[in-house]
């Protein structure tokens, strides 16, 4: 099964996320981001249901932030540390994470690449 992706947008009180799927336009909000993924998965099973369509569990649902929503919900990633550890100027990824400038395509990956790099690297540490 294709993933279901779910635009996130950060609210005065938590989140809210829709989905515009070729069979199914569900949205949905959550005080926290796990709360969230929850209700993410019983809004569309709801409608799925309705239309006789195969459910999805949070493995298929792929949540998508921009960059400035992204930073402001993961304060713990430094980004003048993550734009050294990438090669990027740390006023140019800042202008990204404040909305003054918009990061194309290429330069989304390449964040997006770091920030799973260093999600990798943390997962498989032990701490003595």
């Amino acid at each position: 099964m294709k993933k279901i992706v779910f635009i996130v947008e950060k609210t005065a009180d938590g989140f809210s996320a829709y989905a515009e799927d070729d069979n199914i336009h569900a949205s949905t909000s959550g005080d926290t981001m796990a709360e969230l993924r929850t209700n993410i998965v019983d809004a569309y099973n709801s409608i799925a249901e309705l239309k006789g369509l195969p459910e999805v569990t949070i493995d298929t649902i792929n949540i998508q932030l921009d960059l400035p929503q992204f930073f402001e919900y993961y304060k713990i990633i430094n980004a003048s540390a993550l734009g050294s550890r990438i090669g990027m100027d740390k006023t140019l990824l800042s202008q990204y994470i404040n909305g003054h400038k918009k990061a194309g395509p290429k330069q989304v990956q390449r964040i997006m690449n770091g920030i799973k790099q260093l999600g990798s690297e943390l997962s498989s540490l032990e701490l003595a």
